[in-house]
């Protein structure tokens, strides 16, 4: 399954193939935004975690047209009450997180879906907060290690 989010970025669903996603969670960066944990992951923990992820919704790696080839440089879980993304620290700060964010927020108000949140995003994990601010996503709780955040939609029947 795919889901097109504008002419050079798609999200091609999770299909048990991962191991190009290995090097994006070998970066010491990363792991810490991610888990706020400074050991890398190894090829069974990055399976195990993305078992995990595709469970609790759908799991998407991030497609970018390069050259007339789709590249994989990130993944991202739609799941109504989280939403969890990791961009290739090689295709950060390119303005890919929002494009897929925003395409993400449009498909949820397709399907009918009164909100999205994020379950947690560390405190000192400034990059993600802006991002989702800048999708207008609000701050709906404490956690032990920074915030929650939540986006909700106003339908018909509200109005």
């Amino acid at each position: 399954m795919m889901l097109q989010i504008d002419d050079t970025l798609r999200l091609r669903r999770y299909d048990g193939v991962c191991e190009f996603a290995l090097p994006w969670y070998l970066d010491a960066h990363t792991v810490w935004m991610v888990d706020h944990r400074t050991e890398p992951y190894n090829m069974e923990l990055l399976k195990r975690m993305y078992s995990f992820l595709d469970k609790k919704g759908e799991l998407y790696f991030i497609e970018l047209l390069c050259d007339d080839t789709y590249v994989p440089v990130g993944d991202v879980t739609f799941c109504r009450d989280d939403l969890p993304i990791v961009i290739a620290p090689d295709f950060q700060s390119r303005g890919i997180g929002k494009r897929v964010i925003l395409g993400l927020i449009h498909e949820a108000k397709r399907r009918g879906w009164d909100h999205l949140a994020v379950e947690e995003i560390y405190q000192d994990n400034t990059a993600s907060q802006r991002l989702f601010e800048g999708c207008g996503f609000q701050k709906a709780a404490a956690t032990k290690d920074g915030n929650c955040y939540r986006l909700c939609f106003r339908t018909e029947e509200k109005l």
